[in-house]
């Protein structure tokens, strides 16, 4: 066999097959679509109509609810970081908080902040800054000499009441503005 000779097995390709070309061709006039109507014209979708009768996602029974303000946390394990100042992707002498393990490469973006978990162990002596732990996980820090500290990730607020959209954010920046008077 050579370079020159090598070829794809029969049938493996495909010609593109040319609608509407002709009757002469078998796909001409209605171009496989079968007659007139709305399936036959492009941009149709009939995804989940099933002929006026009441559709399965209907019928079926629905339970629970989905929280909107629910938070998304990044999860880190103390396997992990263990793993990551072994191979000296973090400094262990540092604070290990969201813009470090960012940097590392161990999560992939600051969401609501980041939860750790006490999956796998950690022997190296560790300062981290987290938004939320498990006791188990800082339990296993506590023991391997580090520490642990939970900070709440502060969302931010509009401080000016004229341009607060909501009124909520006017009542919060009302609460802000009374503090500032309070200080003086």
């Amino acid at each position: 066999m050579k370079l020159n000779e090598i070829r794809d097995n029969s049938g493996a390709r495909h010609n593109r097959m040319r609608v509407g070309r002709g009757q002469g061709s078998g796909k001409g006039k209605t171009a496989g679509r079968g007659v007139k109507g709305q399936k036959s014209r492009s941009g149709v979708s009939l995804v989940g109509f099933e002929g006026g009768q009441m559709p399965l996602y209907r019928r079926t029974p629905k339970r629970g609810f989905n929280n909107i303000f629910a938070k998304s946390f990044d999860v880190v394990n103390l396997g992990r970081i263990q793993k990551a100042i072994d191979e000296k992707k973090l400094d262990a002498k540092a604070t290990i908080n969201a813009e470090t393990l960012l940097a590392a490469g161990m999560v992939r973006n600051k969401a609501d902040g980041i939860r750790l978990l006490a999956k796998g162990e950690i022997t190296a002596k560790v300062t981290i800054d987290v938004t939320g732990a498990s006791k188990s996980a800082i339990e296993a820090v506590e023991k391997a000499g580090g520490s642990v500290t939970v900070v709440p990730k502060v969302e931010k607020v509009a401080k000016n009441p004229k341009k607060a959209k909501s009124k909520s954010d006017k009542r919060v920046a009302a609460e802000a503005a009374g503090d500032e008077k309070g200080e003086d």
